[in-house]
């Protein structure tokens, strides 16, 4: 048992958190191309909520946190997969 923990802030309600409760966008080094979860280079974090997902992408702060333009293709799979973990989360009613 590691008692070392790794914590990163969402960049974009500010939340400090263990690392695995987040998403990681990255931005690969040399090619600049943008990625989800895996890759060494420029990466930020954000929350697997959609008010964070909204709130990031209205003020660009993932472009902003990576310094690069990002597709609307990514902005669509991260929502793509808030629903996803929606569904699959247990009925609590």
């Amino acid at each position: 048992m590691n008692p070392f923990v790794n914590y990163r802030r969402c960049i974009s309600c500010r939340l400090f958190a263990p690392k695995e409760s987040f998403w990681r966008i990255v931005r690969l080094h040399p090619s600049g191309q943008i990625q989800l979860d895996q890759g060494m280079g420029r990466a930020a974090y954000i929350c697997p909520q959609p008010n964070c997902l909204q709130l990031a992408r209205q003020k660009n702060r993932l472009g902003r946190a990576l310094k690069a333009n990002i597709p609307e293709t990514l902005y669509e799979s991260l929502q793509e997969r808030i629903g996803t973990a929606k569904q699959g989360r247990p009925n609590q009613d």
